[in-house]
C-alpha cells in the first residue's frame, strides 16, 4: 500500500484499485506522511457538518459568515424557545452552506448537570438529497 498525493493505492495479485480521497477528516491529524482522509462522500458529509457547526461565525477567515452562532445561544436561558434557537441556527446554516442535505430531525439535551456548565447535546439526523441516505451528527456544544 502506498500513498500518493491523495491517492490510496491497494495492490492486489491480478489489479491495482485506485481511491482518490475526497477530503481531510475531522480533527487534523496526521498519518506516517499525510493527514488523515475520507475516500467516502458520508464521512466527509459528516466531517463538513461538523466543521460548520462547531465553527464559529466571524472565526473563518475570508468567509464570516461561515459557520453559526450555537456558542453564543449557550449563555442565552435555557427555556423551551432555547431548543428552536438552536433548530434555527442550525437549519440555515446547512441550508445555505450545505445544501444536498435534509435535516430529518434535532435533539437537543440539557441536562441540569449540563446547565451548570452551559453545555447542550445535539443530535442531528440527516439525510442526503441524493439517495436519501440517513446519518446521525452527535455533537457536545460548550463554550
Amino acid at each position: 500500500m502506498a500513498v500518493i498525493l491523495g491517492t490510496y493505492m491497494v495492490t492486489n495479485a491480478n489489479q491495482e484499485i485506485n481511491d482518490y480521497a475526497i477530503g481531510l477528516s475531522l480533527p487534523l491529524q496526521m498519518t506516517t506522511n499525510t493527514f488523515n482522509q475520507t475516500y467516502d462522500s458520508l464521512v466527509q458529509l459528516k466531517s463538513n457538518v461538523r466543521n460548520l457547526l462547531l465553527t464559529k461565525k466571524g472565526e473563518r477567515l475570508a468567509q464570516p459568515n461561515f459557520g453559526t452562532n450555537l456558542h453564543n445561544l449557550l449563555f442565552e436561558p435555557n427555556d423551551e424557545e432555547l431548543e428552536q434557537k438552536i433548530y434555527d441556527a442550525i437549519d440555515s446554516a446547512v441550508r445555505f452552506w450545505i445544501p444536498q442535505l435534509n435535516i430529518e430531525e434535532i435533539n437537543v439535551e440539557a441536562t441540569d448537570a449540563m446547565k451548570d456548565t452551559n453545555s447542550v447535546n445535539v443530535s442531528i439526523v440527516f439525510s442526503t438529497k441524493y439517495n436519501n441516505q440517513n446519518f446521525n451528527v452527535d455533537l457536545t456544544i460548550n463554550p
